[in-house]
């Protein structure tokens, strides 16, 4: 059986990544698109172009459960989000409402459409590293993702979750920002790592986003990866 997977998030750096490589390993796509975007059509040629298909189901339970049904994949990979960045300069409460809806809420749609569609495909959620289903957190953003992984854990389906710290590369809206922050982050950890801190060095160095891609996939289709979580260290395995 042909692999087969669908993309939610696919127009990100990192969705992007993913559909690039699955694609590469002769995988079935199905790149989810919001039915409203502006760019619709230049996302459209962009997948096309690799052999993807694009789908642009509503994000309402029913219609979603009815595209994975029909489309029976393997994976189902969850790679929506907020950036903080965008989040913060809308103000705290803004921020933790767009949390709320965007990171938990259409997540949370999409793995119980999964969970509805009778396939019980893998869920790859995309997370974020120091997120800990163990433990509470104050901060909105982390907030999210530990619910997630919590529903995930508790939940019917196989799951994987991915956890990077900083991601960079070329995106759509280029963020100065993240470039920076990424060197320095890196900097200071060649330092950490000169000195004798190699694991926290790669725990928390950056990746780009075509190798955070690569390694979502690669997991995806693992089966020592189901039901675990991968830190920034193991992802570049």
């Amino acid at each position: 059986m042909n692999e087969r997977a669908f993309v939610a998030g696919a127009t990100g750096l990192t969705g992007r990544a993913v559909v690039r490589h699955l694609r590469s390993r002769g995988a079935e796509v199905l790149a989810h698109v919001r039915p409203d975007s502006g760019r619709l059509q230049e996302h459209r040629a962009f997948f096309e172009s690799l052999g993807a298909s694009v789908d642009t189901t509503a994000w309402e339970q029913g219609p979603m459960t009815q595209t994975l049904e029909a489309f029976a994949p393997q994976v189902v990979f969850s790679l929506l989000g907020t950036t903080r960045k965008r989040a913060r300069d809308a103000g705290e409460d803004a921020a933790r409402e767009t949390y709320e809806v965007v990171d938990y809420g259409l997540t949370n749609l999409l793995r119980l459409a999964s969970e509805a569609s009778g396939h019980a495909p893998r869920f790859v959620y995309l997370s974020c590293v120091g997120v800990n289903p163990e433990k509470d957190t104050r901060n909105a953003y982390m907030q999210v993702r530990v619910r997630v992984e919590r529903d995930l854990g508790n939940g019917a389906l196989p799951y994987t979750c991915i956890r990077p710290a900083v991601i960079h590369g070329d995106r759509d809206e280029p963020r100065v920002g993240e470039a920076v922050g990424a060197a320095i982050v890196d900097g200071a950890l060649a330092v950490v790592g000169a000195f004798g801190g190699r694991n926290l060095r790669e725990r928390y160095r950056s990746m780009t986003g075509d190798d955070l891609g690569r390694a979502c996939v690669r997991l995806a289709f693992d089966p020592a990866a189901e039901n675990r979580a991968f830190e920034p260290d193991e992802l570049r395995a």
